[in-house]
C-alpha cells in the first residue's frame, strides 16, 4: 500500500519564507539605518541630494518587483527567483562594504540592491499569498505576523549597525566603520540563505508552474545578463537626478495604464477586487510618502534636534546614536503586531472585522497624529533639542498607522486579485511604493537645511514645519478614505459575490 505524502503544514512553510525575510530585512535596514548619514557626513552630499538620490535608490528597489514577480511567475520560478535575489542582495552589501568613497561605485552597489530586491520581494510575498491561499482572515493574520517577523531583523540590524560603526570608527579613526556596517549586512543575508537551505523542504510544495520545471539555464543566463545592465541603468539614474525624476514618474504612469488596461479586460467576475485593489493601491502611495520620512527628514531630524539622552527625573537611562532612532519604528512593529493580529483574528471569527478600507482610513489618522507629534515637540525644546521620548510616542503612532496600511497592502493584493495575475499585481503594488518613495524623498527637502547651518535652534523650526504640514496632510488623507468606503463596501460585496 504507497503512502501518500502530505505537504507540510502551512505554519511550518510560512516560518520558512518569514525567516529569509527577517534575515533580508536585517540587510536592507540596517543600510538604510546609515545610507543618508553616509552620503551626507562621510561622502558630503548635501541634504537635498542625499535625500533625493536616496529617495531614486528607493524607488528603484521597489519598482524592479515589477519586473521579478513575472520573472518569478513565468521565467524561473517564484521559489528559485527569492533565492537568487538573496544571493544578489548578499553580493550587493558586500560591494557597499568596500572602503571608496568613489561615488559610481557606490550608485553601482546600490544598482546590485536593486537588481536583488526586484527577484527578492515580490516573490517571497508572493509565497506566502500562496500558502494561505482562500483564505481571507488567516491571510490578513499571516502579512500582520509576517510583517512582525520581519522587523526583528530590522530591529537588531538598525541598533547594531550604527553601533558597529561608531566602535570601528572610535578604535581606528580611519573611517571604515561605515564599510564594517555594511559588510554586517552582507552577513545577515548569508545567514538567511542557510537557513532557507536547510528548511527548503517545507517550501518545496509552494511556488509558480516554473518551480516544478527543470531550471532552464538559458533563461536564467538571460535573467543575470538583464540584470548587470539594470545595474548600469541605475547607476546612472542615481547620478542624474533629472532622470530619476523621469523614470519614477514613467513608471508610474505605465503602471496606472497596465493596470486600468487589466480592469478593461478583465472578467466581469474580477472586475471589482481589481478596482478595489487600485482605490487601495492609491492611498498606498500617499501613506508611503509618510513612510519615507523615517530614513529621510526624520533621520536627519535626530541627528541635529534630538537630545539622544535617554533620562526619567534627571537619571540618565542610555544613549543612542542618531541612526539608532530609526529602530523605534521596527520595535514598535513587533510589539503592535501580535495585539492587532489577535484582534483580526477574534473579529474575524465573531464577523465583527473592520474592512481593509476602514484599516486605511484608521491608519492615516494615526500618522497624523504622530507628526503632530514631532511638531508640537519644537515647543518644549531645550537649546533647539527635543526629548527622545518624544521620538518614541511620535514612532509609535507612525507605526501603528504603517500597520494598519502598509502591513495590510500586501494582504489587499492577496484578497482581491486573481491568483492569475498574483505576481504582477505583487509587482505593480511595489511600483506604487517605488514612486512613493521618491516623492517621500522630494517632500523631505521641504526640510534641506542650508549647507553650513549646524545651530539646533536654527534648524528645528525647519522640521518642525515639516511635520506640521505632514500630520494636516494625513488629515486630509484620512477624509478622502473615508469618503470611499461606501464604495469599497459595493466593490467588495460584489467581488465576493463572484468568488
Amino acid at each position: 500500500m504507497k503512502t501518500e505524502i502530505l505537504p507540510y503544514s502551512q505554519t511550518r512553510s510560512f516560518m520558512t519564507v518569514a525567516l529569509i525575510e527577517l534575515w533580508e530585512r536585517f540587510g536592507y535596514y540596517g543600510m538604510q539605518a546609515l545610507i543618508v548619514y553616509f552620503m551626507v557626513q562621510r561622502i558630503g552630499f548635501e541634504d537635498s541630494r542625499a535625500n533625493l538620490v536616496w529617495g531614486a535608490a528607493a524607488a528603484l528597489i521597489y519598482v524592479a518587483p515589477a519586473i521579478g514577480g513575472w520573472i518569478g511567475d513565468k521565467v524561473l520560478g517564484t521559489r528559485r527567483c527569492m533565492v537568487l535575489g538573496g544571493i544578489i542582495l548578499t553580493l550587493g552589501y558586500a560591494l557597499m562594504a568596500v572602503p571608496t568613497e568613489n561615488t559610481w561605485f557606490l550608485f553601482s552597489a546600490l544598482g546590485v540592491i536593486v537588481v536583488g530586491n526586484g527577484l527578492f520581494k515580490p516573490n517571497t510575498a508572493n509565497l506566502v499569498r500562496k500558502i494561505y491561499e482562500g483564505d481571507d482572515s488567516k491571510i490578513d493574520s499571516a502579512f500582520t505576523i509576517y510583517y512582525m517577523a520581519v522587523n526583528v531583523g530590522s530591529t537588531v540590524s538598525m541598533l547594531a549597525t550604527p553601533a558597529i560603526k561608531d566602535y570601528v570608527n572610535a578604535t581606528y579613526g580611519n573611517e571604515l566603520g561605515w564599510h564594517a556596517a555594511f559588510a554586517v549586512c552582507s552577513v545577515g543575508l548569508v545567514v538567511g540563505l542557510l537557513t532557507v537551505m536547510m528548511m527548503h523542504a517545507t517550501i518545496r510544495h509552494v511556488g509558480s508552474l516554473p518551480d516544478d520545471l527543470p531550471l532552464d539555464k538559458s533563461k536564467l543566463a538571460m535573467v543575470l545578463a538583464g540584470g548587470v545592465v539594470a545595474v548600469g541603468v541605475s547607476a546612472v539614474i542615481l547620478q542624474y537626478q533629472s532622470l530619476a525624476r523621469i523614470f519614477v514618474y514613467l513608471a508610474g504612469i505605465v503602471v496606472l495604464g497596465i493596470f486600468v488596461h487589466l480592469i478593461r479586460k478583465s472578467e466581469a467576475s474580477e472586475r471589482a477586487g481589481l478596482i478595489a485593489a487600485l482605490i487601495l493601491t492609491l492611498q498606498t502611495v500617499f501613506f508611503f510618502i509618510f513612510y519615507q520620512q523615517m530614513s529621510t527628514s526624520l533621520s536627519l531630524f535626530a541627528l541635529r534636534n534630538v537630545d539622544l539622552d535617554f533620562t526619567v527625573f534627571g537619571s540618565h537611562l542610555w544613549t543612542w546614536s542618531p541612526a539608532q532612532f530609526q529602530a523605534l519604528n521596527a520595535i514598535w512593529i513587533m510589539v503592535l503586531s501580535p495585539v492587532l493580529a489577535f484582534m483580526y483574528a477574534r473579529a474575524g471569527r465573531t464577523g465583527s472585522d473592520l474592512s481593509i478600507a476602514g484599516k486605511f482610513a484608521l491608519g492615516f489618522s494615526v500618522v497624523a497624529l504622530g507628526f503632530f507629534t514631532y511638531g508640537f515637540a519644537g515647543s518644549f525644546a531645550v537649546n533647539g533639542l527635543t526629548s527622545s521620548w518624544i521620538m518614541i510616542a511620535g514612532y509609535g503612532l507612525y507605526s501603528l498607522g504603517e500597520l494598519l496600511v502598509s502591513g495590510l497592502g500586501l494582504a489587499m493584493v492577496a484578497r482581491y486579485v486573481p491568483a492569475r495575475m498574483g505576481g504582477f499585481m505583487m509587482g505593480a503594488y511595489f511600483v506604487a511604493t517605488g514612486i512613493s518613495q521618491y516623492l517621500g524623498g522630494v517632500v523631505a527637502n521641504l526640510a534641506s537645511v542650508p549647507s553650513g547651518m549646524t545651530d539646533p535652534l536654527q534648524t528645528l523650526p525647519i522640521y518642525t514645519s515639516l511635520f506640521n504640514k505632514l500630520g494636516i496632510a494625513a488629515v486630509l488623507c484620512t477624509l478622502i478614505a473615508l469618503a470611499v468606503l461606501p464604495l469599497m463596501r459595493r466593490l467588495t460585496a460584489t467581488h465576493h459575490a463572484h468568488q
